[in-house]
């Protein structure tokens, strides 16, 4: 207990330290972008000032350095406007774009959007002008590199999520598992005990047809038990008649229902072989029928049909219950899900892996209507 309370916080702890470090990152990448955006805002002040400088119309003065402030911008695109909004220069924009209609409008409409203007007046007359700017490209690349952050984290977040929960379902399927063979173990002991019984029932003279329905009822508890001891192996497979298989499982539960429940058994052949593990495929049958029964309340008609072609063996099992709706024919061979007011919601969940990872065969809702009922079909290789 000790070790698993341990185990959890070094899990919790894992996990709010990754927290914490990408919010440090995030918290760095945003400081450094504000103070790369304002670099770029100071640097395009500079560039102002160039330009008011060369607007002195002094045609005496030296404007190297000017000269050399304006042509060291090569990576801030940026427009120059007059007092009317009219384009009057441009730099660092697509050379071969510009040709396009309306492009320079548009791009003055995002620099607009992103950063304020930067005035440069006239030494003479009034006339002014204004610079717009957008982000560079390396700044326009910092600024989605968060949102490919907060995608990582999000991609981290559920790696270590799927494997707490693959970690925590391996403990729930060891924890079946060990309660299974434990509950065959269990059932062992009695069972022993009422062979005995009946064998003295048989001394006593006892109706033979009783003792045999009796002796019948505790090989069906022996056959639970051996189901119960494979669960978390892997089971062997022997060559069977399928045909033969299906109808034993098929008559027991028809000799134990309600006589209001109608049981029709149709076969194309009455020796069909594929490689089976009785126990297991018998229990799938009996799962689906007694599915059967409760859908249709104890009355109505169940009809299991067994047809093949040259590489597969078919199943189908019918009923003319209340069926499925749609929204819910993909949730049944899911582990616990249930509809049913009493049950575990593993008779399906159990079915679906005896038949696909066992069987290496497929078992699916071949059709299902609301209040009109369901049929499901195994396919098995022969």
């Amino acid at each position: 207990m000790a070790s698993y309370k341990n185990t959890q916080i070094v899990r919790w702890a894992v996990i709010v330290a990754s927290f914490i470090i990408v919010a440090l990152i995030l918290w760095n990448t945003y400081d450094f972008f504000q103070k790369f955006k304002n670099e770029e805002r100071a640097k395009m002040q500079i560039l102002a000032g160039a330009y008011e400088r060369f607007n002195t119309f002094d045609l005496n003065a030296d404007f190297s350095l000017e000269t050399n402030i304006i042509g060291f911008n090569s990576n801030i695109p940026m427009i120059i406007t007059d007092e009317k909004d009219s384009i009057t220069d441009w730099s660092n924009l697509d050379t071969l774009k510009i040709k396009k209609k309306n492009y320079l409008k548009k791009q003055l409409s995002i620099m607009k959007g992103q950063n304020e203007p930067i005035m440069v007046s006239h030494k003479r007359g009034n006339a002014q002008q204004f610079i717009y700017y957008r982000d560079s490209d390396l700044l326009t690349k910092l600024k989605y590199y968060p949102v490919a952050l907060i995608l990582i984290l999000f991609l981290f977040a559920s790696v270590i999520y799927l494997f707490f929960k693959s970690n925590k379902v391996a403990d729930q399927n060891k924890l079946w598992t060990g309660m299974a063979k434990e509950t065959a173990h269990q059932i062992g002991t009695p069972l022993s005990s009422l062979l005995g019984w009946i064998e003295l029932l048989r001394l006593e003279n006892t109706d033979e047809n009783t003792v045999q329905e009796i002796e019948k009822d505790v090989q069906r508890l022996n056959i639970i038990a051996e189901r119960f001891s494979k669960i978390g192996s892997v089971p062997v497979l022997q060559q069977n008649n399928i045909v033969k298989a299906t109808q034993d499982a098929f008559n027991y539960l028809e000799a134990r229902s309600s006589r209001q429940v109608e049981f029709q058994f149709k076969s194309v052949h009455y020796e069909i072989f594929c490689f089976l593990n009785l126990q297991l495929f018998s229990w799938v049958i009996e799962n689906l029928v007694k599915n059967a029964i409760d859908a249709m309340e104890g009355k109505g008609k169940i009809m299991l049909s067994i047809s093949e072609n040259d590489k597969q063996v078919f199943i189908k099992i019918a009923d003319n219950g209340k069926g499925i709706p749609k929204n819910l024919q993909k949730k049944i061979f899911s582990p616990g899900f249930t509809t049913k007011k009493r049950g575990w919601g593993l008779g399906l969940s159990l079915a679906k892996r005896i038949i696909e990872d066992y069987h290496k065969g497929k078992i699916v809702v071949l059709k299902s209507e609301v209040k009109k009922g369901t049929t499901f079909l195994i396919s098995l290789n022969k």
